[in-house]
């Protein structure tokens, strides 16, 4: 237990740290401010001036799904450099051992697992050959914006250029703040 001395005020540092976690969890939960704050008998506002206190990033969620990728981890920093919440990319070698050491019916699974994850991001990066980049905007039906990275079937890594990538991921932020 850390106490802190605030005038007359003796205070319990831990107890508003967990008070905290608890107000996050309850809104990344998708509870609504009104409810969490019901429920904790606290301010409305008082929860949204805590969220704002930790934003870091404004604006819908972005996903980035593209395979096969020849330069994936630095396709990964930068999505984790310009706060693109999901990830999800593969070397072709990646891809190849996925589809030979899952059986059908769990790789059905996967896929359906992923594209229900997929539906929860505002926009979609989609990094495929252009055969997969039409069937990822039919199905998945949110904004998907979708970089050709070559003519299917590809059968060898793509080097997407990465500083291509973190500019779009910027032009998408600048997009929703001006909504």
């Amino acid at each position: 237990m850390k106490l802190v001395r605030v005038g007359d005020k003796l205070i319990d540092r831990d107890k508003i740290v967990r008070r905290i976690d608890e107000i996050l969890e309850m809104r990344s939960n998708g509870q609504s401010q009104i409810d969490v704050a019901k429920y904790l008998e606290v301010d409305r506002t008082f929860i949204s001036r805590l969220e704002s206190l930790g934003e870091v990033v404004k604006g819908g969620k972005i996903a980035l799904v593209g395979f096969p990728i020849g330069n994936r981890a630095e396709l990964e920093r930068v999505a984790f450099e310009e706060g693109v919440e999901f990830t999800y990319l593969l070397t072709e070698e990646e891809r190849l051992d996925l589809v030979a050491q899952t059986d059908g019916a769990t790789l059905v699974n996967n896929l359906l697992e992923l594209i229900s994850t997929l539906k929860n991001y505002d926009t979609i990066i989609f990094l495929a050959s252009n055969f997969r980049s039409q069937f990822a905007e039919s199905i998945i039906g949110k904004q998907v914006l979708t970089i050709e990275i070559g003519k299917s079937p590809i059968t060898e890594d793509v080097e997407v250029d990465a500083e291509e990538i973190r500019t779009l991921i910027r032009e998408i932020r600048r997009k929703e703040e001006k909504l």
